[in-house]
């Protein structure tokens, strides 16, 4: 048996990294005998619980079988061995052996950010995501997120919006797309980016391959954002590896009484990673080229979501207090300060919009 479908043919069965590691370092030889599964080495790298699994699709049928599977779905794998996969993968202590993938493979070797934080977002969390994520896809990044809801869901979509690409780490195979609620969005990143799982198709997410996942995001990237998270949100989880891989970690500072903003603040508190209120403050420390033609202002935090919102088109002070989270009376001194300074101007009924 070729080594190529040896790998193809492991690939299918749902193995530990560490299994397969050890797996391809004793099977080191171009061709492979069919009878592999009957090898007392084999049996112990693979663990007596798969050998009767394996034994019984231990047929060329079978692995036929998934790898029409595979193409009918336009799922492609990406081995440890492949000269594509990602060098800045391999740093980390478990770089998973495979790859499935739908999209542009070549996008794992392009220079990324992550942006990460909590599935539920407070009105601010979901402003700055939005506004880091404009401006990290703008200057060229690829943005990779897990595809789960709140951050990661915003980020992927401005990605998109602005026909810039994104990567999407699955917690499970292809064949159950988590939240179900995004599996129009991971076909639409699968079209115009990249979508990957180190899962055969038919793995299920669990509780345990979501952190599993996390280290996958870390491993691609790099640099980590976190916009907004509470203290025990998963993506601390994603923060501590990073860490340990020596991947710069950046956060946006939030109110130090909401619990959605523990995790962040802490980050910065501790000094786990760079406190940053723009995305130039990201783009400096990773050495990106920042070009641009946009007239520059010099505004506050606050006055910052003010007018990235009007960005959008004019909007009234209702609408703007809800998505900035900002009091009314402190809106109102805001939108005068701006007026004043010609930055925004009034428009009939009551509305506001960029001058």
């Amino acid at each position: 048996m070729k080594r190529t479908d040896f790998l193809k043919f492991i690939a299918s069965f749902d193995l530990s990294v560490k299994k397969l590691h050890k797996l391809f370092d004793f099977y080191s030889q171009e061709n492979i005998e069919f009878d592999i599964v009957k090898q007392e080495k084999f049996i112990e790298i693979v663990g007596k619980e798969n050998i009767s699994k394996i034994q019984i699709n231990a047929n060329t049928l079978y692995l036929d079988r998934f790898l029409d599977k595979l193409y009918e779905n336009q799922i492609q794998i990406l081995s440890f061995e492949d000269k594509n996969y990602p060098e800045k993968l391999k740093r980390i202590d478990d770089p998973p052996y495979f790859l499935f993938y739908k999209g542009d493979v070549s996008l794992l070797n392009k220079k990324s950010l992550a942006i990460i934080g909590s599935r539920t977002p407070s009105n601010y969390g979901r402003v700055v995501t939005e506004r880091f994520s404009k401006e990290v896809a703008e200057s060229g990044l690829v943005v990779v997120s897990g595809l789960a809801y709140g951050v990661d869901s915003i980020a992927h979509r401005k990605a998109l919006e602005l026909n810039q690409k994104t990567i999407a780490v699955l917690g499970g195979g292809f064949d159950k797309i988590y939240p179900s609620q995004h599996t129009d969005l991971a076909s639409e990143i699968a079209r115009k980016g990249l979508i990957i799982s180190e899962y055969s198709p038919s793995v299920l997410p669990t509780k345990y391959t979501f952190p599993q996942r996390n280290r996958i995001v870390a491993g691609i990237s790099d640099g980590i954002l976190i916009t907004e998270a509470g203290a025990k949100s998963g993506t601390i989880i994603t923060k501590d590896l990073a860490l340990d891989y020596g991947i710069p970690i950046f956060a946006v500072p939030g109110n130090i009484t909401s619990e959605k903003s523990e995790g962040t603040n802490n980050i910065i508190a501790h000094g786990q990673g760079q406190c940053v209120l723009s995305a130039s403050d990201i783009l400096e420390e990773l050495g990106i080229n920042q070009i641009s033609n946009k007239k520059v202002y010099q505004l506050t935090f606050e006055e910052q979501m003010i007018y990235d919102l009007l960005c959008q088109g004019e909007n009234n002070p209702d609408v703007i207090c809800e998505k900035t989270g900002l009091n009314v009376n402190k809106l109102n001194s805001l939108l005068v300060s701006l007026e004043i300074r010609d930055i925004v101007k009034k428009m009939p009924g009551g509305f506001y919009s960029l001058s």
